[in-house]
């Protein structure tokens, strides 16, 4: 089964690739290794569902929805990279960052959004380094932010 096709059994389905916000570009490729720029929670629709600090207006619940989101908008920039999800051999790492009050704690538990979701759809090969960071702002105000670096063929 396809990565695409194991997404679409678990319901879901690959936003549009978002356009950069500012001066960079949403992946840079050398050789075998993909990087992904840092991906807000957009909604397919280009909307922001998850504004706001984990802890005060949004629950760790939100922010691991939120994560999640961002994650799958790194997975449409790797298919606009490399055309297909297959290509990637293997999630190497991912930093992910928390809009959060001072004293909150559960960062890891909010980025792991993003984690389970690359380790259901690539198993083994989704296995990655990890960073996750509490932050006093993230832009647009979003709960969370996701960079990736992949391996791939």
């Amino acid at each position: 089964m396809s990565i695409e096709d194991k997404l679409k059994s678990m319901g879901l389905e690959l936003p549009p690739a978002p356009a950069p916000a500012a001066n960079y570009v949403p992946f840079a490729r050398e050789g075998s290794l993909l990087i992904i720029a840092g991906q807000v929670p957009r909604a397919a629709d280009g909307s922001l569902p998850y504004v706001g600090k984990v802890g005060r207006e949004l629950t760790e619940q939100q922010g691991y929805e939120a994560a999640r989101l961002c994650a799958l908008n790194c997975l449409a920039q790797i298919k606009a990279a490399l055309g297909s999800l297959d290509r990637v051999k293997r999630i190497l790492r991912i930093g992910g960052f928390v809009n959060c009050l001072e004293g909150f704690a559960n960062q890891p538990e909010v980025i792991n959004g993003a984690s389970d979701l690359v380790v259901e759809l690539f198993g083994e090969r989704g296995k990655h380094a990890r960073a996750a960071v509490g932050n006093i702002a993230l832009p647009r105000n979003v709960a969370t932010e996701v960079e990736m670096t992949v391996a791939v063929d």
